[in-house]
């Protein structure tokens, strides 16, 4: 079978309180991430800024921006000067009192491609993201880019197998999953390392049950409460990349910045699900239970 490869990046940074300077070390990171061979690079959850969702904070709709706006403008220019695809994510401005977490693939001609707006919102301690976006209504449809169609979630959307199997049954060629996701400074060492591990199981799970890559970049580094109420979140790290059997094809540290490049071999997902036929063996005719939420 022949080889179609994709090299890709993924940028895995700190995110401080300044705009210009977390979009300024995105850039960087794809940079060097395209220097290094990549043609599509995958950006964490909101890299442009701090993760305001930790307090529920009606001044923080201030830093929300309209796409097409000031981010996706930039990082389009980055994308055409460098001929590599884009994907990034903005706190959208769709409306007054209208708002969503959104990904947006610039494509390498630099053009916005196509969005993704977060399907699974959380609220949870420390996650106050219902505060501040609406649930996506764009459902789970692939961005056709010059890297091939992309699959697209965010963050939350990581947990739910759904949404990667409808991306993969509507030809979604990888998965791409930015990502904001840490530590509260209440979990043990224990605790912590229970979760980092299911954290990377159930992604490398999406591809393994799709016989897909992929792409996850999250935040590193400790980012404090504005609130003062707590330690604030500790950002676990942890980017990686994974091949269609959920090998790591590459992976970062937990608590440092990195640029992660691996090379895909795309056609490898015909050849895995020829040997696993999940696809040929589901029985369509007997799921109907899963639009329900809950059977009692």
């Amino acid at each position: 079978m022949e080889t179609r490869t994709l090299t890709v990046g993924v940028v895995q940074q700190r995110c401080a309180g300044r705009r210009d300077e977390n979009l300024a070390a995105s850039v960087a990171g794809i940079h060097e991430a395209a220097r290094r061979g990549a043609r599509l690079v995958l950006l964490p959850e909101l890299h442009a800024l701090p993760y305001f969702c930790q307090t529920e904070d009606p001044a923080a709709f201030d830093l929300a921006e309209p796409v097409p706006g000031p981010t996706t403008e930039a990082l389009g220019r980055v994308a055409a000067d460098l001929g590599v695809v884009v994907v990034a994510s903005v706190f959208e401005r769709r409306a007054p009192g209208l708002h969503h977490n959104t990904a947006a693939v610039l494509d390498r001609d630099g053009r916005l491609a196509g969005l993704y707006r977060k399907m699974h919102v959380p609220d949870d301690p420390g996650y106050y993201e219902k505060f501040y976006f609406a649930p996506g209504d764009l459902g789970f449809e692939p961005v056709a880019s010059a890297a091939g169609r992309l699959g697209v979630q965010v963050c939350w959307d990581q947990w739910y197998p759904e949404g990667a199997r409808l991306l993969a049954l509507r030809g979604a060629e990888l998965l791409c999953y930015p990502t904001a996701i840490g530590w509260s400074s209440e979990d043990d060492a224990a605790e912590r390392a229970r979760q980092l591990e299911a954290w990377r199981t159930i992604q490398r799970a999406h591809a393994i049950a799709n016989g897909l890559c992929v792409l996850v970049a999250n935040r590193t580094g400790l980012e404090p409460d504005p609130s003062g109420r707590t330690d604030g979140l500790r950002f676990w790290g942890s980017s990686f990349v994974a091949g269609p059997q959920g090998e790591i094809l590459a992976e970062a540290p937990v608590d440092e910045p990195a640029v992660l490049v691996a090379d895909l071999d795309l056609a490898r997902s015909e050849e895995i699900r020829r040997i696993w036929p999940f696809f040929r063996d589901r029985r369509v005719d007997a799921y109907e239970g899963l639009i329900r939420r809950y059977r009692d």
